[in-house]
Parts: structure tokens; sequence; C-alpha cells
């Protein structure tokens, strides 16, 4: 645990409008992991806890001109920032119980009786110590699951992305058939041309699937790296997307096999071609696909002949829930998909960008660690 082995700094607000309490506390309390304000007024106590976000304790003076302790720490205890941060309340006057229950009224958590007990003392304050170590071990825990839901939100998205593919091909594939079958009597070749698309799109669903429940299974650092034919994941890929007719996937060159995660770089490529497919408004559509040794890197890119994105827009499509100035991309776009893709290639350390002129087409390029 943090506490244990290296505590993390805290800080200690000492107020007392004497300046010789002040020195006596901190040479009482000095310890290796501790940082000391001192105040000598309430007001001044008041600045330093707005100011400060690493004061874990209080040790406040109940007796002060202008504005007593009491006050402090009702002032204390109103202001968000500052709530959640204790108070023993150091005293020399009144051991009353009702005196006493004002000052837990007000928010304090301790009282000390002046004359201080060293002992005592310093027993107390290693308690809120502990307290204000646990309090921010909690707030990293509570940061890090916000970070894993979110991280889940997102995962459930690619899931729900990558897995329509093969699907809406299948139905693509059985669909034409039936039809055919409607018209006239389907040749047995033909079927089992439309047959063979299927089982391809179900075998390749299946497989995704087994990825995914991997990927769910492990965290980023434990994913599995296996060699991947880059080149035959792609032809995979734009065989499963099932493209319309008017529509030709040329790869170019031959790809590089590397050891990588595989269930990554699918998603990336699988993004890329679709969009490009989906958008593009030309009677006769290329997609490109290619890749450039880079050193450590692999420069890959996926090129179209589409309506373009214009200059404006190039930087924001990357952007959650952005989406191009073209209207047939408005109406079906969610700003999702590109913003996961760059999620990706920055957790390989890499960058992805875009290079594209208006009514002549896109190039999406991304680095991707040998």
């Amino acid at each position: 645990m943090v506490v244990a082995n290296h505590p993390p700094e805290m800080t200690i607000l000492l107020v007392d409008d004497r300046e010789e309490n002040l020195l006596v506390l901190e040479e009482m309390l000095a310890s290796e992991h501790r940082t000391f304000i001192k105040a000598t007024s309430g007001n001044e106590a008041l600045r330093h806890a707005l100011k400060n976000d690493r004061i874990g304790l209080v040790m406040l003076d109940v007796q002060m001109p202008e504005m007593d302790g009491f006050e402090v720490a009702r002032l204390l205890k109103s202001n968000p920032k500052t709530r959640d941060i204790s108070i023993i309340f150091v005293t020399a006057i009144n051991k009353e119980e009702q005196y006493i229950l004002k000052g837990f009224g007000e928010g304090a958590v301790d009282y000390l009786q002046k004359p201080l007990d060293v002992n005592v003392t310093k027993a107390k304050v290693r308690v809120f110590e502990q307290l204000y170590h646990y309090q921010q071990e909690l707030k990293q825990t509570a940061q890090q699951l916000e970070k894993i839901n979110k991280q889940l939100e997102k995962f459930v998205y690619i899931v729900a992305h990558d897995l329509k593919s093969p699907l809406v091909g299948m139905i693509a594939a059985l669909s034409l058939l039936e039809m055919r079958n409607e018209e006239e009597t389907v040749p047995r070749d033909e079927i089992q041309e439309y047959v063979g698309h299927s089982k391809s799109a179900a075998f390749h669903l299946s497989e995704m699937i087994n990825s995914l429940l991997e990927y769910s299974r492990k965290n980023v650092a434990q994913q599995t790296v296996e060699e991947v034919d880059v080149h035959e994941l792609v032809e995979q890929i734009a065989l499963m997307i099932f493209p319309p007719k008017h529509i030709s996937i040329d790869i170019k060159d031959r790809l590089p096999v590397m050891q990588t995660k595989k269930i990554k770089l699918h998603q990336i490529f699988q993004n890329l071609i679709s969009n490009a497919i989906k958008y593009n408004d030309k009677p006769e559509g290329l997609v490109e696909i290619g890749g450039q040794d880079r050193g450590r890197w692999i420069e890959f890119y996926v090129k179209d002949n589409g309506p373009g994105i214009q200059e404006d827009d190039q930087e924001a499509i990357f952007k959650l829930f952005q989406t191009t100035s073209n209207t047939a991309q408005t109406e079906t776009s969610t700003g999702v998909g590109l913003f996961i893709l760059k999620m990706l290639v920055e957790e390989q350390g890499g960058k992805v960008w875009v290079e594209s002129a208006v009514g002549k087409g896109s190039t999406f390029y991304f680095e991707w660690m040998k």
C-alpha cells in the first residue's frame, strides 16, 4: 500500500494567534512526510486552506481575536473545496460537555487541551495522517474506476461497431440468395457462392467474438501479442465488409507480417475501410490500402476517391461526437468511430492524420509500432 511504503506528503495547517505556540506545535509534530503552514488569524487560515489542496489537517486554536476557531471551522465546512479537511481544536478553556459539543457541531473531529501532552498530540495527529492517506487512496481509486468505466463504454461501442459488419454481410448474402430464388431457379454454383460468403462471415464473426472475449479479460498491458499477417488481415476485412459492386478495394504491394495486438489493428483497418466505402459518392469508387516502413513504425494508409473533407474539418473529425460538414455524413455518422481509432493508435504511441481534397477523396494515415 502507498501509506506503508512511500506515504505522500501531507500539509498541516497550524492556526494560533501566538507565534510561539505555532513554533512549539511545528517542532512537536515535525516529520519527514509532513509540511506545515502557519496562520496567526482566522482570515489568514481560510486563505491558506482555499489556496492549498494538500492540506489534510488543521490544528485550530479556539480563542483568537476577530474570528474564533468555531467560526473558522464553520466556514471551512461550508465550502466544498475545504469541507473534507480534518480539524482538531486546540483549547485552553472550558472542558464542559456543552462547549465541546459546540466544537463538534462546527465540524471538529477531535479536541486537544492545553497545555498539550506531547505523546497524546503526536498519536492523534498520526491517526488523522493515516486517515488523510486513506482518503487520497480512495480518491485515486475512484478516478481509476471512472477511467475504467469510460473505457468500458468505448469498448461496448467498439464491440457493437465491429460485430455489425460481418452480420450485415451475412444478411446481405442470404437476402440476395432469397431474392434470386424468388425470381428464378438459382444455379448450384451461385448458391454455393452465397453460402460460402455467409459461412466465411460467420467464421470471421466467431473469431472476432473470441478475440473480444480475450480483450475483455485482459488489460492493455496483458493483451496477447501475436504474429499478424497484415496483408491477410486486410484481405479478410475487405471480404467480410461485402463492398458494393461499384467499389473496388486495392491492396498496394505486400503488407508486412508483424508481432502486434491483432484485435486493435483489425479495429482500425475495419473502421477506415468501412468509412471509405460508406461515404463514397462516386459511380466507380476506389479504396486503396498500403503501408510504408518508417524504421520503428509502419505508416499505413487507407485512401479513397470519395467526397473529401474540408480543411476546417480535418482535425475536428478525430474529436468525440464531431462530424464533418458534409451533408451525407452528418445524416449517418455518430462522430465516435474516428475518436476511438485515434485513441487506439495513440495507445501504441503512434499518431493518426488525414490528407484530403474536397471532391477528390481522402487518405487516412496511421503509425503502428513494429
